[in-house]
Order: structure tokens, then C-alpha cells, then sequence
């Protein structure tokens, strides 16, 4: 077993700052090479105190707050511009970042792109939604209005 910091919230596993007991191999094969956690030390309590504070201050400063936007973002679907070429197909995938910057232009609100999740993967035009984790209580789920563009560029 793998001692380990996560520096940003698992799904299932923990939240940033948390200290868990994890397989070698999951530590080693997908948890330390994509920097969702490093190696627990004894030196480590000052780090778990940073990557913590780090959370609070992106984090809805409370429930109230979360709540207002959860219900906020769930009140009408958030429509999203892609580039798509014949038949829908996009070019690329809709990320989480672009779920948040949606939203945000949207004038709903700022979302942190890490609390943002996609239950499956956006590849054509359409409805979809996706879930944003607002609070330890709150999970909003936003409706995405996917159209596509083609005279649109990155």
C-alpha cells in the first residue's frame, strides 16, 4: 500500500489535502503521473495545510451559496458553441474547462473547471448535461445545449 497527498479531489477516493492508503499500482500507474497526488513524508503536514487552504479559497464559501447556484445553473440549459463539421461531429471533445467558461459567459456564475465532471464523453452536437461538485452537499447538475459552428476558430 501507497501513502499518498491528493492534490486535487478523486472521484470515490477523497478531496485535496486528504492523506489515503491507495494500491502501489494506482498510485504508481494514475494518480502520480497525472499529479492528482504526491508521496506522503513527514514533512508533508505543511504541504496538506497549503494544498487545503488552496481548497477553501476556490471552494463555495458555503452551503447557502452553493445551493443558490446549483439551483442557479439548473434553472435553464447553458448553450454551448463548438466547432462541428458535417453531421454534427465535433472537432476534438467538449472538456470540462469549456463546460466552465460556458457557464461563466453564460453570466451564471464562476466554476472552477475541477469541479466540473462529464458522466460521457461530448463528441457531436446535442443535450447533455453535465455535474459540478459545489459543495461537499451540493452536486448541480447543468444542462448543455451543444450546437455547432463551423465558421468558429480556436
Amino acid at each position: 500500500m501507497a501513502k499518498l497527498i491528493l492534490t486535487q479531489e478523486v472521484t470515490g477516493l477523497g478531496a485535496a489535502g486528504d492523506v489515503v492508503d491507495v494500491k502501489n499500482g494506482y498510485a504508481r500507474n494514475y494518480l502520480l503521473p497525472r499529479g492528482f497526488a504526491t508521496l506522503w513524508t513527514r514533512g508533508g503536514e505543511k504541504q496538506i495545510e497549503s494544498i487545503k487552504a488552496a481548497r477553501e479559497t476556490r471552494a463555495v464559501k458555503s452551503l447557502e451559496e452553493a445551493q443558490a447556484l446549483a439551483a442557479k445553473l439548473q434553472e435553464s440549459p447553458v448553450r454551448l458553441t463548438v466547432t462541428a463539421g458535417e453531421g454534427g461531429r465535433l472537432f476534438g471533445a467538449v472538456k470540462a474547462a469549456d463546460v466552465a467558461d460556458a457557464v461563466k459567459e453564460a453570466g451564471l456564475g464562476d466554476l472552477d473547471k475541477r469541479v466540473v465532471t462529464l458522466p460521457t464523453a461530448i463528441k457531436a452536437t446535442g443535450r447533455y448535461q453535465a455535474h459540478a461538485r459545489l459543495h461537499e452537499d451540493v452536486l448541480a447538475v447543468i444542462d448543455l445545449d451543444v450546437v455547432g459552428d463551423k465558421s468558429k476558430k480556436k
